[in-house]
């Protein structure tokens, strides 16, 4: 079926009543070379109530991600434990933090980076503003000799702060010499001139490009986003709806295909502060 890209909400509704919603959105004919992903693990309770981590981590393979961004990996209050077996993790997909584990908590306010291989050259954890407690990730790689920028978040509840929190994010990484994806849960279900994410233009893109994530079980809104700058990185973007996903939490995982090959290569490398091999 043809895909608008940029559908109204209504729109967007009636076509997921009707199980016409597009699972994918092929914006480019580059071939891919590195995917990436983004998944909202609930704190691994799943739409049947029962704290599995296990299946989180089956999710995880299912993807065959090189790098994934996940969100509500602690808890939310108290020690913010982190809530993951991260060595089975690493065992059945590769996939180690890009990021100190600091106490007992995986990650910064939740979010979670990891990455199957290249060279992490830095880190920066960042407070969002809002009423809620939120916070982004911001991880610097070099994937292939090609220099990559990881910003992970999870954007608040309130239009207001979700715009706030775009313009911060775009203040903490001003400004951009490398190539740079945003993804997680940006909590941002309206489209069009109603989103706060327009915050984000021009930098990045593609806004518009959106595929229901949300709930798993009859995805209805698109919630979950991976947007880069430039666009044009992003060949192919799918929301996957496996079984196990559709189970495992209330989310399902976004992922995106992007071609780096075009990128430029850092000139002169940094003191690298950890190798992911």
């Amino acid at each position: 079926m043809p895909i608008e890209i940029s559908p109204t909400l209504p729109q967007s509704l009636a076509a997921a009543f009707r199980r016409e919603a597009p699972r994918s959105i092929e914006l480019n004919g580059d071939v891919p070379c590195t995917t990436i992903a983004s998944y909202n693990v609930h704190k691994c309770v799943g739409v049947d109530g029962q704290f599995d981590p296990a299946r989180i981590v089956d999710v995880i393979c299912e993807l065959d991600a090189d790098v994934v961004a996940l969100q509500e990996a602690d808890e939310r209050i108290g020690d913010r434990r982190g809530l993951l077996d991260l060595v089975a993790l690493r065992k059945k997909t590769g996939l180690i933090p890009t990021h100190p584990q600091r106490n007992d908590s995986h990650g910064w306010h939740g979010n979670l980076i990891l990455v199957r291989r290249g060279v992490v050259q830095g880190f920066r954890q960042v407070n969002l503003p809002g009423l809620e407690p939120r916070g982004a990730l911001i991880v610097d790689l070099e994937i292939g000799g090609v220099a990559l920028r990881v910003i992970a978040a999870h954007f608040g509840l309130l239009r207001r702060s979700r715009a706030r929190q775009a313009h911060a994010l775009l203040e903490a990484t001003h400004p951009v010499m490398q190539p740079t994806i945003l993804l997680g849960d940006l909590n941002e279900w309206r489209v069009r001139n109603r989103s706060s994410l327009n915050t984000l233009l021009p930098h990045f893109g593609p806004i518009h490009a959106v595929l229901p994530s949300f709930p798993s079980r009859f995805p209805l809104l698109a919630l979950d986003r991976i947007l880069a700058r430039p666009a044009s990185l992003i060949s192919r973007i799918e929301v996957h709806q496996s079984p196990l996903a559709r189970l495992a939490s209330d989310h399902l995982p976004l992922k995106a295909q992007l071609n780096l090959s075009g990128a430029t290569r850092p000139a002169a490398q940094p003191a690298m502060l950890s190798h992911v091999t």
